[in-house]
């Protein structure tokens, strides 16, 4: 059975950091699409980025480019979102979500064979 189980969100004030973790267990992070999405309350969900199975990484919103860096440890079996100088904005709960066996990536969460159940919940406040 594959899980992703996302933590690593918290609250923290606005130019605060945090990095997201997405913990792959019954398949493998790599050989395939590791997206992050995010939906904040009252609006639908959104893709932030996709990471390919050869490392190109796609930023899908424009207002995270540059704050936000997707990363993945093959040794760990995880996916990471590390973001930078959070916005109140950002504030939303995060999924992630991975399709292997494919060199492309998509921003639809729908397309993505595994899914976080979950996610784990940002706040960014003063």
């Amino acid at each position: 059975q594959v899980q992703l189980v996302e933590s690593g969100g918290g609250s923290v004030q606005p130019g605060g950091s945090l990095r997201l973790s997405c913990a792959v267990s019954g398949s493998t992070v790599d050989g395939g699409a590791i997206g992050w999405f995010r939906q904040a309350p009252g609006k639908e969900r959104e893709a932030v980025s996709c990471m390919t199975s050869g490392g190109t990484i796609i930023y899908y919103l424009d207002s995270v480019k540059g704050r936000f860096t997707a990363s993945r440890a093959a040794a760990e079996n995880t996916g990471y979102l590390q973001m930078n100088n959070l916005k109140p904005d950002d504030t939303a709960i995060y999924y992630c979500a991975i399709k292997r066996g494919t060199t492309v990536c998509s921003g639809s969460y729908s397309w993505y064979r595994y899914r976080g159940r979950q996610g784990t919940q940002v706040t960014v406040s003063s």
